[in-house]
């Protein structure tokens, strides 16, 4: 479902983040349900109730409802997914998520409590977030995925069904829970889980933006999340207090050192550092939750109802408060911090409240000191919402002084500051860039551009007068830096018009035969918006060139190869390409760049050098299919 949704958002990673949201909040109101039902009703009023559950479930399924997205625009479209997700399989996704307490406590009548099945369902869970972006994806396009997950959802009606109806036979009434709600650990239950929970997301956002933005890296610390729920679960204690004394400051000392920027230096000394420290604290969170579980079946409900709410409180703080309230990812620094907090309690027996909370702001400033350290104190800018986090600052690089844009560790422009080089094209918009050579190609008439993707606005500086460049841009606070803190569009002789949006939807509405140029530069991100290169979207695209038009593709990715994409769906439409690669010139603040050409006439791309590739032997992608596996370097 995120996937199917994020042509509608941008291919914002953030739409990863909103759906792990919407999944921790599902779960959460599926265990309060398992846990109202068995702790107040009989067991056939139980196996009833869920029995007319699943019967509208599967009407539900049958129905399909079909979503009229909004078109996203704004800081933060979280409440449309919400909302969306909500729509589309929100009944369906509630009756999975009440499956595991629900169950244990059904078959818990006729043997030991089966605690060990919380370990079997999150390794269900784990192998199928292994299989997805590695078989599932690769072998069927996104139709196909959605009718057989409706297939394995009758199954699970099934299953499910025939268990309420034997469950209807007993003539026990529910187990209660007051017991174990007046324990006193419902709170450590909630602390521990959100703890856990904020982060793995929180670990997710620093090594996707702040350490390299791999694809598929996010897979990595959800794994861990996942994988030491296993364990503490699975019944054979691998989780040892004694031993986690001693690695706990070890994983926090490590940890902040990477933050600080102190630490061993290269992306796999950052992944490995990051990874093994998280498995620790999560195994700390799960294993403690697992230690002081309920001794019997009664109250396993209200437990995992408190795990549950935990989870979801961590995925709030991630998912929603952060972007909204930081300018930085300082989420990290918290999560440890809290994380330092409630060992102090649990593992240290620091039981005094005041002492406690004067540590944790202690931890919590030492963590955002060097944070800000790493970052540097002075000439630093932060934005922060839906779509990431920017840092506008000024340097000084080869003996001039520069402005420059980040999105996490990836560049999106960069301006010199004396006034007399203000306007040379800069980053991957050099004079020798494809896009340089396509600019200055076509400067004799005037001329209408658009422009997939603003950055500071470099491009602007090949405008002249009469021509036209229409910039398109999803991300408000770019355009705000663009404007604010970059000249290039501001002293550009050309006329500028920026509209905000994601770039393909907001293409759909221009007129056919609309422009000379077009220019899609979404992709030197890494976070790679897929529905910008399908065949659909190159339909659109070349809609609204005119036909001598030329069309300017930048590809320049550290993981990815994304030519062979452009050229298959170039020649999926009977269009040619070819492609420029530039080198880096330090001295002028250019980068080495690759950029694919298309034209619908093979005359038009013989000016800029080499002979038109033929497609390469890459799926052609659609808004049906994508594979980023088969472009990994």
């Amino acid at each position: 479902m995120a996937k199917a949704m994020l042509p509608k958002f941008g291919g914002s990673a953030g739409v990863w983040v909103t759906c792990m949201l919407f999944f921790q909040v599902m779960l959460l109101l599926g265990y309060l349900y398992s846990w109202l039902l068995t702790s107040r009703l009989s067991h056939r009023a139980q196996s009833m109730i869920h029995g007319a559950l699943l019967l509208a479930s599967v009407a539900f399924a049958a129905a399909r409802p079909t979503i009229a997205w909004s078109q996203s625009s704004g800081d933060n479209p979280a409440w449309t997914i919400l909302a969306g997700l909500l729509i589309a399989i929100g009944l369906p996704y509630f009756l999975l998520a009440t499956t595991s307490p629900l169950l244990q406590v059904w078959l818990s009548d006729s043997a030991e409590f089966p605690w060990w099945l919380f370990a079997v369902s999150n390794a269900a869970s784990l192998t199928a977030l292994l299989a997805y972006p590695a078989i599932i994806e690769p072998m069927l396009p996104q139709s196909s995925q959605m009718h057989w997950w409706w297939v394995g959802y009758g199954l699970f009606f099934v299953l499910v069904g025939t268990t309420a109806i034997t469950n209807a036979r007993v003539v026990s009434p529910g187990a209660r829970n007051e017991d174990v709600i007046a324990s006193g650990n419902s709170l450590l239950w909630i602390s521990l889980a959100a703890c856990g929970s904020a982060l793995w997301m929180a670990v997710a956002n620093h090594l996707s933006q702040e350490v390299a933005p791999v694809p598929f890296l996010w897979v990595l610390p959800l794994s861990i999340y996942l994988l030491t729920f296993i364990l503490c679960f699975e019944g054979r204690n691998w989780y040892r207090p004694a031993l986690f004394r001693w690695l706990l400051p070890v994983a926090w000392i490590c940890a902040g050192y990477q933050i600080a920027g102190r630490g061993p230096s290269g992306l796999v000394w950052e992944i490995s550092i990051f990874s093994l420290a998280l498995f620790i604290w999560c195994m700390f969170c799960h294993g403690e939750i697992a230690r002081t579980r309920p001794e019997s079946r009664h109250g396993s409900a209200w437990f995992y109802l408190m795990i549950s709410l935990g989870g979801a409180l961590g995925a709030l703080f991630v998912g929603l408060a952060a972007p909204n309230l930081l300018t930085t990812y300082l989420e990290l620094p918290i999560g440890i911090a809290a994380s330092a907090l409630l060992a102090l309690r649990v593992l240290y027996g620091m039981t005094s409240p005041w002492r406690l909370l004067r540590l944790a702001v202690v931890a919590l400033a030492a963590f955002v000191i060097a944070t800000r350290f790493q970052a540097g104190f002075g000439d630093v800018i932060h934005l922060r919402n839906f779509y990431g986090a920017l840092q506008v600052s000024d340097a000084e690089s080869s003996g001039a002084a520069i402005r420059t844009l980040y999105n996490g560790k990836t560049l999106h422009g960069v301006e010199f500051v004396a006034p007399d080089k203000s306007k040379l094209p800069t980053a991957y918009y050099g004079p020798e860039s494809g896009v340089g050579l396509v600019m200055r190609s076509h400067s004799d008439t005037a001329r209408r551009v658009a422009l997939v993707g603003l950055g500071v606005g470099t491009l602007a500086v090949y405008g002249h007068h009469g021509d036209e460049f229409r910039f398109y841009e999803i991300n408000p606070a770019v355009i705000d830096v663009a404007q604010r803190y970059f000249h290039f569009l501001g002293t550009s002789d050309v006329k500028v018009d920026i509209r905000e949006g994601d770039g393909r939807l907001q293409l759909l509405l221009e007129p056919s035969d609309s422009f000379d140029i077009l220019v899609l530069d979404a992709f030197a991100d890494d976070s790679i918006p897929v529905h910008l290169l399908t065949r659909e979207a190159f339909q659109t695209y070349f809609r609204l060139l005119h036909r001598d038009g030329l069309m300017a593709v930048h590809v320049t990715n550290r993981f990815l190869e994304l030519t062979p994409v452009v050229e298959s769906a170039a020649a999926s439409l009977g269009k040619y390409a070819v492609e420029v690669h530039n080198a880096a010139d330090p001295e002028r603040q250019v980068l080495a760049s690759d950029w694919v050409l298309v034209s619908s006439a093979p005359e038009l791309l013989r000016p800029f050098g080499g002979s038109t590739p033929q497609a390469h032997a890459v799926r052609l992608w659609t808004d049906d299919y994508s594979n980023l596996f088969q472009v990994l370097k």
